[in-house]
């Protein structure tokens, strides 16, 4: 059982984010990346880098997703979350592995935050909806 069936084992959270929505998401989840890199850099150079990193690993596979589920791009959807929940995990234990959680505990929040909010987008997240718009496409061919 992969981590997406994991999480639908979880009752009650409705699966409203839709692959162009998520895709949003993804950018601005980039965008906060960077600027955590940016603001951090002076202060906590190690959380810097592991927010570059982070930034750097959903920026790859923002751009390397189908998200329109036409088979233009070489990673399916569903491959993305599987990534996402990895990314997560970077994000969680970064300030731990790095060891600035002690001395920046306010920068080792950020990444704890974001890897919550990452977790719950991929809760939220139809992971099939760019596989059911695939088979139409196939159908209308």
């Amino acid at each position: 059982m992969d981590v997406l069936e994991q999480l639908d084992r979880i009752p009650g959270i409705p699966r409203v984010i839709k692959p162009q929505t998520h895709r949003l998401l993804d950018w601005a989840t980039i965008g906060a990346f960077f600027v955590m890199a940016g603001v951090m850099w002076k202060r906590n150079k190690r959380g810097s880098i592991a927010a570059l990193a982070n930034g750097g690993m959903v920026l790859g596979t923002t751009l390397l997703t189908d998200y329109d589920g036409n088979g233009k791009r070489p990673l399916s959807f569903r491959t993305h979350g599987k990534l996402d929940m990895v990314q997560a995990s970077m994000a969680a234990a970064a300030p731990t592995v790095l060891g600035f959680a002690d001395e920046h505990p306010g920068h080792a929040w950020m990444f704890r935050g974001q890897a919550i909010n990452e977790t719950m987008v991929v809760r939220m997240t139809d992971w099939d909806a760019a596989t059911r718009k695939r088979r139409l496409f196939r159908r209308a061919a």
